[in-house]
């Protein structure tokens, strides 16, 4: 590593103002700050020292993600050992899905970052580390089956749209990887449906979500709680096991990077809503009939929840509006799930919507904890 450090010392010059690549200097100074910590330090003034910058957080919520990624990869290979009854042993599935997967990366981050470090040269800002999660969130997010130009299309609305003409990383107003997940589908729908997933390498054949099954009515669900529980559905990638997703949010709540009253505020409002359409269901065979913990498991929600609604950018700010913004994320889920025939998932869309309302809900509470501060010194 010393000689590594040595070799970019030595030609950091030719990058900086006034050398001969100088107009690449953003570009040499993200893969730096990558290899190396930054060799900024402060000279005046009160700062906060912390030992937790943008690159630790981005690395953590990284590891997080990498429990669902690796399942997600099994089940790429196990649903289409299903589909094709191929008889596939473990590590045969887990290369196939491997196989799968690795075109999608490719157009996530090429795409992606080839807009971002284009986007830094021309403003001659630095190339912030926000994509690298968001990279590693969209395939997670779509069908395995999804062509490569589509996804391509999805990066580059999500990366311009959504997070450059707001300013870059901490400014955008959306989730850029559900941007690219709700370009999809408005523009695919056929792809992004939300009721059936194709299966990788088995032409014609597509399978069934649970939620696309239950939307159909409570008898017509075929998959089991534990097959639900531990991802062995058909789904986008990452989204499958919840226990794949739950062990990311431990490793977020543990290191203070995920909050943990968002998990739960979001998880409670999908089962306050999931009781009342239970109370309100007109037939016990209804899809409003389906156990409320059951919204939990199914779908997108587990992701959601802990890896999308957490986005410190795009969430509340405030400790009481965090509550707010969570319970109306689940709320809004199994509202969607219910009464939408049109798109049985709903989580995306509950998320994207309460991204655009979080600093409503934030000044709302700043603004009556103001008024009651206010109030108090009055009567003193």
């Amino acid at each position: 590593m010393s000689k590594l450090r040595k070799l970019t010392d030595k030609i950091k010059p030719t990058f900086e103002k006034g050398g001969k690549l100088s107009f690449l200097y953003s570009t040499f100074e993200a893969f730096e700050t990558f290899l190396f910590v930054p060799n900024t330090v402060t000279v005046k003034g009160v700062h906060v020292r912390d030992s937790v910058d943008l690159k630790r957080v981005m690395t953590t919520v990284m590891i997080a993600i990498v429990p669902s990624l690796l399942f997600g990869i099994f089940n790429i290979g196990y649903q289409h050992n299903l589909a094709a009854n191929a008889g596939m042993e473990f590590w045969e599935m887990v290369w196939y899905g491997f196989l799968k997967i690795i075109p999608l990366y490719l157009v996530s981050y090429i795409v992606g970052l080839g807009i971002e470090f284009a986007s830094a040269q021309i403003r001659g800002h630095e190339v912030n580390e926000g994509y690298l999660v968001t990279g590693l969130l969209i395939p997670l997010i779509v069908p395995v089956t999804t062509p490569l130009w589509m996804l391509a299309l999805a990066v580059a609305f999500a990366v311009i749209i959504g997070k450059e003409i707001f300013g870059g990383t901490g400014m955008n107003i959306w989730n850029p990887a559900l941007l690219a997940r709700a370009f999809l589908f408005f523009a695919y729908p056929s792809h992004m449906s939300g009721d059936k997933v194709w299966v990788a390498g088995v032409d014609g054949f597509s399978g069934a979500t649970p939620l696309a099954q239950t939307s159909e009515g409570l008898s017509s669900l075929q998959y089991s709680v534990s097959d639900m529980f531990f991802g062995f559905i058909p789904g986008s990638v990452g989204e499958t096991s919840t226990l794949a997703i739950l062990l990311g949010a431990v490793i977020l709540i543990y290191t203070g990077i995920g909050s943990w009253k968002i998990m739960i505020s979001t998880v409670g409002g999908a089962l306050v809503l999931g009781l009342i359409a239970n109370l309100a269901a007109p037939s016990p065979d209804s899809a409003m009939a389906i156990p409320a913990w059951y919204h939990l498991i199914m779908g997108g929600f587990a992701f959601g929840t802990v890896f999308m609604a957490t986005d410190p950018v795009t969430a509340s700010q405030t400790e009481h509006g965090k509550w707010i913004y969570g319970f109306l994320i689940g709320a809004l889920t199994v509202i969607i799930r219910l009464f939408n025939p049109g798109y049985p998932e709903g989580m995306m869309l509950a998320i994207l919507l309460m991204n655009t309302f979080a600093p409503v809900i934030d000044h709302i509470v700043v603004g009556r904890n103001i008024k009651r501060r206010l109030k108090r010194a009055k009567t003193v």
